[in-house]
C-alpha cells in the first residue's frame, strides 16, 4: 500500500503562501505532496513567476503523478490579486483547512504542513474570535491543549504560553499547566522525535530566574515543585535556568529542548540561530503538523522574492517524521 502523503496547505492565496508551494516539487521532486489551496491562484502565480512546475488537479483515493504537484482544489471565492489582503477569502481558507485536518484525522495524509495566513484576514471575513492556526487546529481536533515548539538544526524551543501581553504571562503559568505542558513535550519528543529518554532544560521566568527570590518567587512556588514531582515521575528536566546564560553551548549540552515560559524569552534566540530555517512543531495534536516561521509577507507574493526554507525545512521534516520520505 502506498504511503500516505503530506497535505501542504497554501495559507493566505494573496500572501507568499502560494509562491512557497509551487517551488516545492523543484526541490523535493518526487516527494509525496498534496497542495491545498485554490488551483486558479495557483496556476496564475505560475505564470506571474514564469515557474514550469506542472499542477494536476488531485482528489482523496487518486493515485500522485510521476511529477509535478498535486492539487487538491480549495477555491478562494473570489479574484486574488497577490499581496492584496481579502477578508472575502477567509472562508475558502478555513475550508481548505478544515480538509487537510479531517483528511489527517482519517488516515488520508500522513501529516500537514501549513503556510502562513493572516490573523487580520479570518478574523475579519469569517471568525472575529480566531487567534490562529495552532488554536484552530486543537479546536477542530478537539485536541484540549498543544504545544507549540520550533526548531532550528539541534536546537528546539517549547513554550509554556504563546501569544499572550507580557503582563498577562505571569498569570497564566502555574503548577499544573507547566505540568501538563512538559508531559506533553517529553511524550512527543518520544512518539515523534524517537528521543527515548529526552532530556528538557526548563528556564526561569524571572531575570537570574528570581535570584533566590528577590526578583520573583515564581519559580520557587510554581515551577520548582512542578519540576520535582515530574522528575519523581522519571523526566529528566533541568532548571529552572536563568533565560540569559541557558542557551549557552555549556548548558544545551545533552538537552534535547528547551522549555520557554513566554514566546519571546525563547524564540529570539532559536530565530537567530535559523531564521528563514526554522519549522513550528505543533505538539499534542492526533496528527503531525508543522509549519514556517515567518509570515504571509503580502510585500513579496508574486515577486520571486520569496525565500522557501523555512517552508521546505518544514516539508522535509514532516516527511521524515511521518516515515513518508
Amino acid at each position: 500500500m502506498a504511503q500516505a502523503p503530506i497535505a501542504i496547505s497554501c495559507g493566505d492565496p494573496a500572501g507568499i503562501g502560494p509562491d512557497l508551494v509551487l517551488s516545492l516539487p523543484a526541490h523535493l521532486p518526487g516527494a509525496p505532496l498534496v497542495a491545498l489551496g485554490d488551483l486558479q491562484v495557483l496556476a496564475a502565480r505560475r505564470q506571474q513567476l514564469g515557474l514550469a512546475v506542472r499542477l494536476v488537479p488531485w482528489l482523496p483515493g487518486q493515485p500522485l503523478p510521476d511529477e509535478g504537484l498535486a492539487v487538491c482544489d480549495c477555491p478562494a471565492g473570489v479574484h486574488v490579486r497577490p499581496g492584496h489582503a481579502d477578508p472575502r477569502t477567509a472562508i475558502g481558507t478555513l475550508t481548505l483547512l478544515d480538509r487537510a485536518i479531517d483528511g489527517c484525522l482519517d488516515g488520508t495524509y500522513a501529516a500537514m504542513v501549513t503556510a502562513p495566513l493572516a490573523k487580520s484576514v479570518i478574523c475579519d471575513g469569517a471568525d472575529p474570535a480566531f487567534t490562529g492556526h495552532t488554536e484552530y487546529l486543537a479546536a477542530r481536533s478537539n485536541t484540549p491543549r498543544v504545544v507549540m515548539m520550533l526548531a532550528a538544526g539541534t536546537l528546539r524551543v517549547a513554550l509554556a504560553t504563546t501569544h499572550l501581553p507580557l503582563r498577562q504571562v505571569a498569570d497564566a503559568i502555574s503548577g499544573a499547566e507547566l505540568t501538563t505542558t512538559l508531559r506533553i513535550l517529553h511524550h512527543d519528543l518520544q512518539q515523534r522525535f524517537a528521543i527515548h529518554a529526552p532530556r528538557i532544560l526548563v528556564l526561569g521566568l524571572n531575570p537570574h530566574a528570581g535570584e533566590s527570590g528577590h526578583l520573583g518567587r515564581e519559580e520557587i512556588d510554581i515551577i520548582q515543585p512542578a519540576l520535582e514531582a515530574l522528575r519523581r515521575e522519571g523526566l529528566l528536566l533541568t532548571g529552572p535556568l536563568p533565560a540569559d546564560t541557558a542557551f549557552t553551548p555549556r548548558h544545551l549540552e545533552g538537552h534535547d529542548a528547551v522549555l520557554a515560559m513566554y514566546h519571546d524569552q525563547g524564540l529570539p534566540v532559536l530565530k537567530y540561530s535559523g531564521f528563514g530555517e526554522a519549522v513550528n512543531i505543533t505538539l499534542g495534536l492526533p496528527f503531525l503538523r508543522t509549519s514556517v516561521d515567518h509570515g504571509t509577507a503580502f510585500d513579496l507574493a508574486g515577486t520571486g522574492k520569496a525565500d522557501p526554507g523555512s517552508l521546505l525545512a518544514a516539508t522535509r521534516m514532516a516527511l521524515t517524521l511521518s516515515g513518508s520520505r
